[in-house]
């Protein structure tokens, strides 16, 4: 798999996020207790972005994934909406893994029908 580094993971400190744009992609990690996800910057309910300000993606508590939009609450660990419009629903993941100290991503299964 091709992955690609993003950044030095200790740029994104626990129960925090970092959005990134990659092969014009627009993406975000959260690190939830030392762990990297990685997910496509878009809500399934009406496919815009997430963050209310740059790199914030997280609630009030650092716990769950916000949408600025309509409130949308999203697990960190595997991206399902469990509060909100599109409850049942989930975000779309990207592999991401910790390689020489820094967050990759592989974007080769991304479903680039939904490009941009």
């Amino acid at each position: 798999m091709p992955f690609t580094a993003l950044c030095p993971a200790d740029a994104i400190g626990e129960n925090t996020s970092k959005q990134f744009e990659l092969s014009g992609i627009k993406l975000f990690v959260v690190n939830e207790r030392g762990v990297f996800y990685a997910y496509r910057n878009r809500c399934p309910h009406l496919g815009i972005e997430l963050q209310w300000q740059e790199d914030k993606f997280l609630d009030f508590d650092g716990e769950m994934i916000q949408c600025a939009t309509h409130g949308a609450l999203f697990l960190m660990h595997n991206g399902e909406c469990v509060a909100g419009p599109c409850r049942g629903k989930s975000l779309e993941s990207i592999s991401c893994t910790v390689i020489d100290q820094q967050v990759s991503v592989d974007l080769e299964e991304l479903d680039l029908s939904q490009h941009p």
